[in-house]
């Protein structure tokens, strides 16, 4: 009975590590993509893009040059910013200003996923 149970579990594991195989060669397939700023400082993105990127709600955002780098985390535990649910869609939002240059572009800005560093980056020039 116990290696049947044992069995089971690895054969969940598994399964897992192939969904997330599939979940990443899709994110290289989505190779550019958009997010919005807002003018109070608010980042926006779709449904389909928060939950391709950032599967657990949570990121982090670090200014890299001409770029904003946001990155996925594992989960709310270890801090970062929230994406907050923002309509019947699913589109998720999240107040990054801090983290934003001093004359952030407004509206829509392109973001390409960066498999190496593990992080959408966007355009804020």
């Amino acid at each position: 009975k116990r290696q049947r149970i044992g069995e089971r579990k690895r054969q969940r594991i598994g399964e897992r590590k192939r969904q997330r195989i599939g979940e990443r060669k899709r994110a290289r397939d989505m190779s550019a993509t958009t997010v919005e700023i807002t003018a109070d400082g608010n980042l926006r993105m779709t449904a389909e893009v928060a939950g391709e990127y950032f599967p657990a709600d949570s990121l982090v955002a670090v200014r890299h040059g001409l770029e904003l780098w946001l990155m996925p985390l594992i989960g709310p535990e270890g801090g970062g910013l929230l994406l907050k649910q923002r309509n019947a869609r699913g589109d998720r939002s999240t107040l990054i200003w801090e983290a934003l240059p001093e004359n952030p572009p407004v509206g829509e800005c392109p973001a390409v996923w960066d498999e190496r560093s593990g992080a959408l980056r966007v355009d804020v020039r």
